[in-house]
């Protein structure tokens, strides 16, 4: 398996390449602009893309989804509560206020647990509301795409519409910590030290984990 991590769009969003090195089967994870430029790293690595991914449905992380599925065909997947959420017209007249395109309905909506397979990898869903009310955190190979629900050193912000802080901080403590010390978090922005981190290192040194964590 190979992870290529990549900033595009005008927030800096972290877009992830995945695939599969043998089939060149991959996903992409928030593919939040930037459209030529990730389909140029998919010609590049020779990347059959079977899956267009969200970890939430913020504009922000969704906002190249309709380019790259007309380019490739392949389908969105997004939490259901996420897709209902932004279609919602408040929600879709935010994002136009922001530059935005406006949210179109995921192909493929998911559920807490939910596992999809591309090539020989398997990808699961883990529901960690907070950041949004669908807001998913994608376990692959011991590796933890977390969005905007965890950086490295901080959290996603909870003053939104759909926020709350009890559900991050929650999501947080009993879904994400609760892996193996070992699992890497690839967050969804720039925001920490590094731009990867661990279960272990935030779970010692990000403050809302040891600020918050339950005695």
């Amino acid at each position: 398996m190979k992870i290529i991590q990549t900033t595009v769009g005008m927030m800096e969003v972290f877009c992830y390449l995945v695939y599969d090195e043998e089939t060149r089967d991959g996903i992409l994870i928030d593919p939040a602009g930037n459209e030529k430029q990730l389909l140029d790293l998919l010609a590049r690595e020779e990347v059959k893309l079977r899956y267009i991914v969200n970890t939430h449905g913020h504009a922000d992380h969704t906002c190249g989804n309709a380019q790259l599925k007309k380019a490739t065909g392949a389908p969105v997947v997004m939490h259901a509560l996420d897709d209902e959420f932004f279609q919602r017209s408040a929600n879709k007249a935010m994002a136009q206020m922001m530059g935005f395109p406006t949210h179109e309905p995921a192909d493929i909506t998911v559920q807490d647990g939910d596992e999809i397979t591309f090539g020989n990898i398997n990808m699961k869903f883990i529901h960690t509301p907070g950041h949004t009310p669908g807001a998913c955190c994608i376990l692959v190979d011991g590796n933890l795409f977390t969005g905007d629900t965890l950086f490295v050193g901080a959290a996603g912000r909870t003053d939104l519409p759909g926020g709350s802080m009890d559900k991050l901080l929650n999501s947080i403590h009993k879904k994400i910590i609760a892996l193996p010390p070992e699992t890497v978090i690839w967050p969804g922005h720039n925001y920490g030290a590094s731009p990867k981190s661990t279960v272990a290192h935030e779970k010692n040194t990000n403050p809302y984990v040891t600020d918050f964590m339950d005695e």
